[in-house]
């Protein structure tokens, strides 16, 4: 503990917070003193308001009243960037990482004073700070490529380089073994005893006596009391977190007879694990231990039907073969993730519908859901594990942690046939109440008769509960207990032994050739992976049509394609500033045939100089206009992106119409050869693409507002942690759009020389299917301009080839369906491909000398 003294001044003072949320106080009164170099535990259930109060705090959330001093100066109005001046970070329980950026990317955009640049000193000092927190990653990997341990060790090491004069961590070793664990412990100390005021959030007691000198208790949103750790006891402790008394943490185990195996594996070998046997019979609960990346999960998975795997699985006697998750279900074996907001539970529904869905044919009849008695089955599961809900139609994100995971298990107690239950981290942020109710849950659900099978890096949790423990290492069982065998010091002893004689027995082999063929499949994921392909592609499709029509090549149809090519390019630049962000804006055609209906206006031989510049004005006014229409629409979040730009494409398109109804305003021949001009029939509108794609990729990836950009489309939440404003990045992101599609306008006037509203539409499906065949993920947070020209262009040459190969206008289509049916399976199979994370040699051998 780092011995705070009484004389010490106060370093964050919270007085009298409340905080509402759809008119329901998370919050109540709350006040919390926090003093220089304490290190102050913050407790209670999950939905008490600990996040509440320390989103508060970070600036992430304002509170309705209430004051907030940091070293007796009162601060106001705060939000992440604020706090960080003021010398607050917060380590998140759900990291505050931008999946889509790398390590270096996302630690520029969190500490901006700090790391500016990527050059050889920086890179240095960043690799520096991810040692002392024992991540051995590069800077330059995508974080969605890091592990669960990885992505938290990073979310550590961002707060950590920010030198805080008061760091916050919520719930930080929930995903770490005990190896990070103890470093995290370490450098928490050494940073109580320099002087930083600590405020630690957890559900796990045992992390309170270890290094807390003063704990804080929440209930229900208010405060329960705060006291020196010396001077109280746990069951104290837990009666004011939860309201009442624990008899007892862990029910008893299974004394009953040894029934038949209702689980066999049989040499079982994935990517992850190796030649696995496993016995569980029906009633039995069993552990699986290891450190976190040794296959424990990966095993489960593929038990799951989730993950492929050779050897036998046996169920009940009869070898099944699991290729799929609907597999697994059919034989009775359920599968919780540990990860249950991204693979259990659905989260833009409600409790009743996570409930059942897996389910559902249960409670219909000729196809047709009978809500009465879906109703009535889930109000009495809800029930009997006493979940916390103000109804069964509330949203499930509306409960807490623990609840949540209730639903879960709600579920599996649904599916009558259920003969296994796989539990990966069943208590993973989950508050001591609810961790004791869900193992009282597991427990019964193992007495009915089912084998339980569960994955936990809480060596204190397998013994308490589990019947047996396996250990894995490397993969490989190396090690079992039982009885009364199964006791924490022993399942510690196994792990540090296994991986010893693992480590002894078999070094991790990694040849040159392997290393090769990772760096390949890594650009293969990269955001150049796409262009690279396209750039082949349209070499080819070059070729074969040179020699099957030489006409192709010629200076007259070059110099055409070409401005074609530029129209079409800045529209998808455009677009894929709003695709970037995650959106879409269909109104980019309506806009280049609104602006090329201005021009049929305003730059016409009749008009004088100065009026052909206001055309142009009105042209980028107009475009800016409706862009920020598009933008507010959006982040408004009463419309979609779809339902926004739909209602401005039909808007845009009318006024078109209504200016020009038919064909008419002759454009001057004099602003056409100026559009259109340029140097050896390589238009200047051209060369102004290909050099605005090099310095908008740059700019994506090294400035601040391609930062931003992404970190907004990989996860806004995140990107508003990191001191981005979502909502005016996806403002700006559509205006950009629209004066881009104001540009290919300007190229469509040029290109058709006259008024027409019809003309313009199309270039919305050619502008994101450019965006989309240059590997952009429609999901936002990844792509290059680069790779969108390249689409640009190869859209375009085969759009001009059907000409010179005598092929119907119908080919033009069809070839766009089929490249975007190509692009997008392609780009998600190669980036979905995930390496396993391994345990590397140092930290199998640090974990065996700790």
């Amino acid at each position: 503990m780092s011995g705070t003294q009484q004389s010490n001044p106060i370093a964050l003072k919270i007085s009298n917070v409340w905080k509402h949320f759809d008119g329901v106080a998370a919050l109540k009164d709350v006040s919390l003193e926090v003093k220089q170099g304490e290190i102050h535990a913050l407790l209670g259930e999950n939905g008490a308001g600990k996040s509440t109060l320390m989103g508060v705090t970070a600036g992430s959330l304002q509170p309705d009243r209430g004051t907030i001093e940091v070293f007796g100066v009162k601060a106001e109005d705060l939000n992440p960037l604020k706090t960080q001046e003021l010398g607050i970070s917060i380590v998140y329980q759900h990291p505050a990482l931008a999946p889509d950026l790398t390590v270096f990317e996302n630690l520029a955009m969190g500490l901006p004073s700090k790391v500016s640049k990527l050059d050889s000193a920086t890179k240095k000092f960043v690799a520096q700070q991810l040692s002392n927190v024992g991540l051995d990653v590069s800077s330059s990997a995508r974080v969605s490529d890091l592990n669960v341990v990885e992505q938290q060790l990073l979310e550590i090491a961002k707060a950590l380089m920010a030198q805080p004069k008061i760091l916050i961590l919520d719930e930080p070793t929930a995903a770490l073994g005990a190896r990070e664990t103890e470093m995290l412990f370490s450098r928490v100390r050494q940073l109580a005893t320099s002087g930083v005021s600590i405020i630690y959030i957890t559900h796990r007691l045992t992390e309170v006596r270890q290094i807390c000198d003063t704990v804080t208790i929440l209930r229900d949103g208010e405060g329960r009391g705060t006291f020196a750790v010396t001077d109280t006891t746990d069951q104290q402790i837990l009666g004011l977190i939860v309201g009442r008394a624990l008899a007892s943490e862990f029910p008893g185990k299974h004394a009953g007879a040894t029934l038949a195996p209702a689980l066999v594996t049989r040499g079982l070998t994935g990517d992850g694990f190796f030649n696995v046997n496993l016995e569980v019979p029906a009633g039995e609960i069993l552990g699986i231990a290891g450190i976190i990346g040794n296959g424990q999960s990966q095993l489960l998975r593929a038990l799951g039907g989730l993950n492929r795997a050779a050897g036998d699985i046996v169920v009940n006697g009869e070898v099944k073969k699991l290729r799929h998750s609907s597999d697994a279900l059919r034989e009775g074996i359920v599968y919780l993730s540990a990860d249950r907001l991204h693979e259990g539970l659905m989260t833009s529904l409600s409790v009743r519908e996570n409930t059942v869905v897996s389910n559902l044919k249960m409670f219909s009849k000729f196809g047709v859901v009978r809500s009465s008695v879906e109703s009535v089955a889930v109000r009495e599961r809800a029930q009997s594990l006493a979940l916390k809900t103000n109804s069964i139609d509330s949203n499930v994100l509306s409960l807490s942690g623990g609840n949540q995971q209730k639903v879960l298990f709600m579920r599996s107690l649904l599916s009558q046939d259920m003969k296994v239950l796989l539990a990966d981290e069943p208590t993973q942020g989950v508050d001591v109440g609810a961790r004791a109710e869900i193992y009282k849950i597991l427990r019964s659900i193992a007495e009915k008769g089912v084998a339980v099978v569960i994955v936990s890096s809480d060596n204190r949790e397998l013994s308490g509960l589990c019947d047996r423990v396996i250990t894995l290492s490397s993969g490989e069982k190396v090690a079992e207990l039982s009885g009364d065998d199964v006791i924490s010091h022993n399942i510690t002893q196994s792990i540090v032994t296994a991986t010893r004689r693992r480590q002894e027995s078999s070094n991790e082999r990694k040849s040159r050739s392997n290393q090769s063929s990772h760096r390949f499949k890594r650009f293969g994921r990269s955001d150049y992976g796409a262009p690279a392909v396209l750039a082949i592609l349209t070499v080819l499709v070059t070729v074969v049509t040179a020699i099957h029509s030489p006409r192709f090549l010629s200076a007259f149809n070059l110099n055409g394609l070409l401005l074609l090519i530029a129209g079409l390019c800045f529209v998808a630049f455009g677009e894929t500033f709003v695709i970037m962000t995650g959106g879409i804006d269909l109104s980019a055609g309506p806009m280049v045939g609104l602006t090329a209906v201005i021009g049929s206006v305003y730059e016409t031989s009749t008009k004088n100089i100065g009026e052909v510049i206001l055309g142009f004005v009105v042209m980028a006014v107009v475009a800016a206009v409706v862009g920020i229409v598009n933008g507010l629409l959006v982040q408004s979040k009463v419309f979609t992106p779809v339902a926004a730009t739909l209602v401005t494409y039909i808007g845009l398109q009318g006024v078109s119409l209504a200016i020009r109804p038919f064909q008419a305003g002759y454009v001057s021949y004099t602003i056409i050869n100026d559009v259109q001009e340029g140097v050896l029939n390589i238009p200047y509108a051209f060369m102004i693409c290909v050099v605005g794609a090099v310095m908008l990729d740059y700019g994506l990836r090294r400035r601040k507002w391609g930062r931003r950009l992404r970190a907004v489309g990989s996860d806004p939440e995140a990107a508003f942690r990191l001191g981005i404003n979502p909502n005016l990045t996806i403002i700006r992101a559509y205006m950009i759009c629209s004066l881009f599609s104001a540009l290919g306008g300007i190229m469509l006037m040029a290109s058709i020389g006259v008024g027409d509203a019809t003309q313009g539409v199309n270039f919305t499906l050619a502008g994101v299917t450019a965006v989309v065949l240059g590997g952009t993920s429609v999901f936002g947070g990844r792509g290059s301009f680069i790779g969108v020209f390249i689409g640009s262009l190869l859209l375009e040459e085969l759009l001009n080839i059907t000409v010179f190969l005598n092929l119907s206008q119908a080919y033009q289509y069809w070839s766009q369906g089929f490249l975007i049916f190509f692009a997008v399976g392609i780009y998600t199979y190669a980036r979905n491909r995930r390496a396993n994370p391994k345990v590397t040699e140092s930290r199998v051998e640090e974990f065996a000398n700790a």
